[in-house]
């Protein structure tokens, strides 16, 4: 069992940055890719970023490589997403994510556990 806390939301400007973390608890933390995902409203839930146990292996949404990095501390059982050059799009609510037992790291659906979400929103 994992469970999963997100915080660092919040406001910004345009071209600003946040740097989002996902507390995870449970002792299988370790051995989980985790991903981030991103819902904004009247729309599905996409696909943001995605890491692998390791923290070696990465993937990113088109729509964020190059601003937006994931990274983790293991030892600190914390997922991050540093995000640089926000845009007016970026706005959503961000979910934290973990275990794709499907092993597909883009599909919301294979994921076991989830967080409460962080509201980002970003003003032009």
């Amino acid at each position: 069992q994992v469970q999963l806390v997100e915080s660092g939301g919040g406001s910004v400007q345009a071209g600003g940055s946040l740097r989002l973390s996902c507390a995870a608890s449970g002792r299988t933390f370790l051995r989980n890719d985790m991903g981030w995902f991103r819902q904004a409203p009247g729309k599905e839930r996409e696909f943001v970023a995605a890491i692998n146990w390791t923290g070696r292996s990465t993937l990113y949404a088109d729509s964020v490589k190059g601003r937006f990095t994931i990274s983790r501390d293991n030892a600190k059982n914390t997922v991050y997403l540093q995000m640089n050059s926000l845009k007016p799009e970026d706005t959503a609510v961000y979910y934290c994510a973990a275990d794709p037992r499907g092993g597909s790291w883009t599909q919301s659906n294979e994921y076991v556990y989830w967080g409460q979400g962080t509201q980002v929103t970003v003003s032009s």
